[in-house]
């Protein structure tokens, strides 16, 4: 015969150690959440630390096959020397962007000699492109998707020339890019339009200055102390919250050139996802379905529950509300 007391005791310790198990199991998905969270907070941050440039606008528009397919010809003939799409072919590209025909595809856009159905590879080899750039450009194929639409549509819009930079060009949404500005000959020279107090010697050299940089012959002696090396009575660090191209150096207006970076991000939108027209489309069709699935399934629950008897709580309540 066991003990009362022996008996409440291994009761107590079986119950201690149950709600420790679950104590336990609650911890450990309380980490497990708490893991993922600080994971996905840590992604958002670092995709908003790159710059605290503000965004313009950009809604992406995959019905508008003439902004693809000028997308499609600018990429091919200004980024996929060095970036590659090897996750999207030739063939399904020009059936989603309008049944482009086939002579077209391998006139316009396929310069590299690969038949259509290949993928859309880069025709530089990644050892050179390291011995070039010192890194192999990244595949763009989801940039897109890792960024926004709007992130590339600017990021097109803000290269200015940076004598400091290796290839010359600087980023106002990417800082310290390590390419060159691919769209200058459509663009034109893009400067920084700075606001505030330059030293009166700046001012004086100014067009001395933007003379030399038309010619391609400034260099970094040109240039006086940098604006936030002087003293404050004699000048001060400028702000510079735009950038725009010297008018009359490139082939495109200001107004064409946002349509031409429109034009890439709007196909790079697609390139992210080229299903996703499709599957909207086809969402519009499920949801409807199950719009008058759950009309038919309404009233057979009513047809069900007509020849259930009501409990007696119910029959008083329904006799309570008509009195």
């Amino acid at each position: 015969m066991v003990h009362p007391t022996r008996k409440n005791k291994a009761s107590t310790r079986e119950g201690n150690g149950r709600a420790l198990v679950r104590h336990s199991s609650v911890l450990t998905i309380a980490q497990i959440f708490g893991s993922i969270i600080a994971v996905f907070i840590g992604a958002c941050l670092s995709a908003a630390s790159d710059s605290d440039w503000e965004l313009e606008p950009m809604k992406p528009n995959l019905k508008d096959k003439a902004s693809l397919q000028r997308g499609l010809g600018l990429y091919v003939n200004f980024c996929l020397g060095c970036h590659s799409l090897q996750y999207r072919r030739y063939e399904r590209t020009a059936r989603d962007l309008g049944d482009i025909h086939k002579d077209d595809m391998l006139d316009y856009v396929i310069f590299t000699g690969q038949p259509i159905g290949d993928y859309m590879y880069s025709s530089m080899s990644k050892e050179d492109a390291k011995s070039w750039f010192g890194a192999a450009p990244p595949d763009l194929t989801m940039v897109t998707r890792v960024r926004s639409p709007k992130w590339v549509y600017n990021f097109l819009k803000t290269f200015y020339m940076d004598d400091e930079r290796p290839f010359g060009v600087n980023n106002k949404v990417f800082p310290n890019v390590g390419m060159p500005h691919v769209l200058l000959p459509l663009q034109g020279i893009p400067e920084e339009i700075c606001y505030g107090y330059e030293a009166v010697d700046l001012l004086a050299r100014e067009p001395i200055l933007r003379e030399k940089k038309l010619e391609g012959i400034l260099t970094r002696t040109d240039r006086d102390t940098p604006i936030e090396q002087l003293d404050p009575l004699e000048g001060r660090e400028l702000n510079c919250p735009e950038v725009a191209a010297i008018p009359g150096t490139g082939l495109y207006t200001p107004e064409q050139f946002d349509q031409a970076a429109y034009d890439i991000a709007n196909f790079l939108h697609y390139m992210g996802d080229p299903s996703r027209e499709v599957r909207v489309s086809m969402g519009r069709y499920v949801i409807g379905f199950l719009v008058i699935l759950m009309i038919f399934a309404y009233i057979l629950k009513r047809e069900f529950w007509k020849d259930v008897p009501k409990s007696p709580r119910r029959v008083r309540e329904e006799h309570t509300t008509e009195l």
